[in-house]
């Protein structure tokens, strides 16, 4: 077969350690598809554009190279836009290959043709269009670097099909070879046909055969040492510090281990969020997970490593004004969000706090901190009591969802990882799951957006073979992605799906009804989603009592570990415990 432009595309991904392709497939992308699986690389076909890009996310997020999706051109880039945002919002180094219209014809209403460029271009850290056959290497290796450089995010690459396509096979569709073209009658025809040639000399001025693969040096932001100095001795004269560990200081994966050592050597009491969930392992006496509202009201210096005065810190209201605020973040506009720190330092957090456990040693500064801590501590444990005494409670009509994810703690593999997808159901799965390691926790990031589950399933599953994954749904996100159920199937993922069944948008009905006195939109019905599952062929469990958890939960990782993916579908009690929980 003559070498085309897929080819290409897919020599660059290899020299870029890409061992995976998501994709749906579509006529404009033909060619990098075929020229992936040419080259080695594994294509995932998705049920869904969307899907296809959350797990180019979750790949990312879970190695440190960008995932990389391909979509077809028009819908297949609008439909994907959702899960761009999301990827741009959590700071997931993603290139994704858009489909495009020929060069010839772009803007003469062709199908599925529009100004993909500008839609794209505000969520994306760069958007990049090839033009020329030389242009493939050089535009790919750009928009790796990009990627994965300062603040990591997603880059679009335009692909216009004639550029994908053997040379030889493109200029048979614009009428004719290089030489001995067919002959053509009138100056105007001639013309044109010279206008074609000349357009196609210029698209086809590089061989095919000649392009070695480029890859182009990752930037970072410098660590200060002056400022890291100076943080070792605001940190030395606290009474009662809180650091709060956020998604941005995992952006290395590969230093998890390091960055545990240096959380537990600066011996501060801490707060993990987002991807940073199981940085510490399960019961690590540093790490707190309730009443983190009180404690930072508390606090006289409070550290944030990779996370922003946004939202979920009451933009910057949640620290007292009377603490010291200490910074870093590789994104300077993210120092500063609503609240000036006392000491920024715009770096990679995980870096800052690796050089700061070394100047600040254990011994020196954890012995103050030791009451403080413990007052931390018992706080949290008398929240640990109150919700374990919650689970006791009898549920009508189904489960109680806090006996169940209690079940499933105790019943958790060491290796597990866990897909969070959802409102309500999820969020209490927050409170009571515990993950067992670093990057063992994958849920959609500030943006808050639901469907993220199954591609993000997807993306850990081909991560981590033969290590269970555990897909968390509401009834209500279930409905964006459960069609790949279908794809677990076909691609031999065994993906343990889990779906509170309350039949309810259940987080914003509670609030909704309670406050506006109207259910409207938020009802929907107790649906047999164990038998969808069973429609595409996988395995599909339904539980309705506290008495089948355990027994269910032990044939889903029996099907698992035979290779199956399975769906329990649990039917939920309704519950109170997250009254109050609308984010502003």
């Amino acid at each position: 077969m003559e070498t085309h432009g897929g080819h290409i595309i897919a020599d660059v991904l290899q020299s870029h350690g890409v061992r995976h392709l998501f994709t749906l497939c579509g006529g404009h992308i033909s060619p990098i598809l075929v020229g992936a699986k040419a080259r080695g690389i594994r294509v995932i076909d998705m049920r869904g554009e969307a899907g296809a890009v959350f797990a180019a996310d979750a790949l990312a997020r879970l190695t440190g190279r960008p995932g990389v999706a391909a979509v077809t051109a028009g819908p297949g880039v609008t439909n994907a836009l959702t899960a761009l945002k999301n990827a741009q919002m959590a700071q997931s180094p993603l290139v994704l290959l858009g489909g495009a219209a020929a060069t010839i014809i772009k803007g003469r209403g062709s199908l599925q043709d529009i100004d993909q460029i500008g839609l794209v271009k505000s969520i994306v850290k760069v958007a990049l269009t090839i033009n020329r056959n030389c242009d493939i290497v050089p535009v790919l290796a750009h928009a790796f670097r990009v990627a994965r450089s300062d603040v990591p995010g997603p880059v679009f690459v335009e692909c216009p099909i004639d550029l994908l396509y053997a040379e030889t096979e493109v200029r048979r569709w614009y009428g004719g070879a290089r030489d001995g073209a067919a002959e053509t009658k009138g100056l105007k025809s001639k013309l044109f046909q010279f206008y074609l040639q000349r357009h196609l000399d210029r698209m086809f001025v590089c061989d095919f055969d000649d392009m070695p693969p480029l890859l182009e040096p990752v930037e970072a932001p410098e660590l200060p040492a002056a400022k890291v100095d100076k943080a070792a001795r605001l940190l030395g004269a606290a009474r009662r510090p809180v650091l709060i560990v956020g998604s941005q200081a995992l952006l290395q994966p590969e230093s998890t281990r390091r960055l545990a050592d240096a959380v537990t050597r600066i011996g501060a009491p801490v707060y993990l969020t987002g991807m940073a969930r199981g940085l510490l392992g399960v019961d690590h006496p540093l790490q707190m997970r309730h009443h983190r509202k009180k404690a930072l009201a508390a606090a006289d210096l409070v550290l944030l490593a990779g996370m922003p005065c946004d939202f979920r810190l009451n933009y910057g209201r949640a620290i007292p004004s009377a603490a010291t605020l200490i910074a870093a973040n590789r994104d300077k506009a993210a120092l500063t969000l609503n609240r000036r720190p006392t000491l920024a330092l715009h770096a990679d957090p995980g870096d800052f706090l690796c050089v700061l456990s070394e100047e600040r040693p254990l011994e020196d500064i954890a012995a103050p901190w030791s009451e403080w801590t413990a007052t931390l501590r018992r706080a949290d444990q008398e929240r640990e009591d109150e919700i374990a005494a919650l689970a006791d409670r009898p549920a009508a009509q189904g489960v109680n969802p806090i006996a169940f994810f209690n079940r499933l703690e105790n019943f958790l593999d060491e290796r597990a990882t866990l897909v969070a997808d959802g409102g309500d159901f999820v969020a209490t799965a927050a409170y009571v799951l515990r993950p067992r390691g670093p990057l063992r926790w994958l849920d959609p990031g500030p943006f808050g957006t639901l469907g993220v589950g199954a591609g993000f399933a997807a993306g850990a599953q081909l991560v981590r073979p033969g290590e269970e994954v555990w897909l968390l749904y509401g009834d209500g996100a279930a409905g964006y992605s459960l069609q790949e159920m279908d794809t677990f199937v076909r691609h031999g993922l065994p993906i343990i799906a889990v779906v509170g069944n309350d039949a309810a948008w259940a987080q914003i009905a509670r609030d909704q009804v309670k406050l506006l006195e109207d259910d409207v939109a938020t009802t929907l019905r107790r649906s047999d989603y164990h038998i969808v599952a069973r429609g595409f062929g996988a395995k599909g469990l339904l539980v309705r009592t506290r008495e089948e958890i355990d027994p269910a939960l032990a044939q889903a990782r029996e099907f698992a570990r035979k290779g199956m993916p399975v769906l329990i579908n649990v039917w939920l009690g309704p519950t109170d415990f997250r009254e109050g929980s609308i984010s502003m």
